[in-house]
C-alpha cells in the first residue's frame, strides 16, 4: 500500500485545541480544492510515493503520541484509512485535517476529525459537504477560515444552524492572513458572543508565514 507524500515532519502543532502539542506531521499530495487563501499550494503536485509501512516507521521514530494527517486533501488517497489505522494500533492520537467536502462516513471513528467549513470568500463554498455535519461528534473540531464580515456572518449562520457549539469538540474562527485582522475578529467575536475560538496558526508566527517542513 503507497501514498503520495508532500512531507513528513516533526514539529509543534500549530492549530486546533492541539495546539501547541508537540506533533509529528504527514502532509499528503493533491487538493481537489482551490481556496483563495490556501497556504498549502506546494502539495498540489509532486511528492514521492511511500509506502503505509513506511511512513508508520518514521512517525514511531519521532517518539510523539501526536500526529496529524493533512493535506493537501488526504481524503483523495484511499490508502489514508489503513495509515489512519495503523497510527491508532500504535497508541497515537491522530487527527484528520480535512477540506470538509469529501465524505467521512469512512474515517476511523477513533480520529480526531478537524474539518472546514468553507465561507464564501474561499471562493469554494459550493463544496461544502453539508451532510458532514451530522456526522460530526465530541472528537471532532470545525474550522473557518474568514476573510471579512460577510464571512464572519455566514460561519456564524452556519454553526447556530447545525448547532456546532453545543455538538463538536471545538469550533475555530481563524482570520486569513492578510485579508483579516485578528483584532477585529476578536471583537465582533466578543460582541456576539459567538460559540467558537478565536485561532492564530502558531506555526506562522514562530517560523514565518512562508515556512515548509513545520
Amino acid at each position: 500500500m503507497r501514498l503520495r507524500v508532500a512531507e513528513v515532519f516533526n514539529s509543534i502543532q500549530g492549530e486546533s485545541t492541539f495546539a501547541g502539542r508537540r506533533s509529528a506531521f504527514v502532509r499528503l499530495t493533491g487538493c481537489d480544492l482551490r481556496c483563495a487563501w490556501c497556504d498549502s499550494t506546494y502539495t498540489f503536485t509532486g511528492g514521492e510515493w511511500r509506502s503505509v509501512d513506511s511512513l508508520l516507521e518514521q512517525v514511531a521514530a519521532f517518539g510523539t503520541d501526536l500526529v496529524c494527517v493533512t493535506g493537501g486533501e488526504p481524503l483523495l488517497q484511499k490508502n489514508v484509512h489503513p495509515l489512519m489505522a495503523g497510527l491508532l494500533d500504535l497508541g497515537l492520537t491522530v487527527t484528520l485535517e480535512t477540506g470538509g467536502h469529501r465524505d467521512l462516513t469512512t474515517v476511523d471513528p477513533r480520529v480526531h476529525r478537524i474539518v472546514d467549513l468553507k465561507p464564501p470568500g474561499s471562493g469554494e463554498v459550493a463544496s461544502n459537504r453539508w451532510e458532514n455535519m451530522a456526522l460530526l461528534g465530541d472528537l471532532d473540531e470545525v474550522k473557518c477560515v474568514l476573510v471579512g464580515r460577510a464571512d464572519y456572518e455566514w460561519a456564524c449562520a452556519r454553526v447556530a444552524k447545525h448547532a456546532l457549539g453545543t455538538r463538536v469538540g471545538a469550533v475555530h474562527f481563524s482570520p486569513a492572513h492578510g485579508s483579516l485582522a485578528a483584532d477585529e475578529l476578536a471583537a465582533w467575536m466578543i460582541a456576539d458572543r459567538v460559540p467558537a475560538r478565536l485561532q492564530l496558526q502558531i506555526h506562522k508566527y514562530v517560523w514565518g508565514i512562508d515556512a515548509q517542513g513545520v
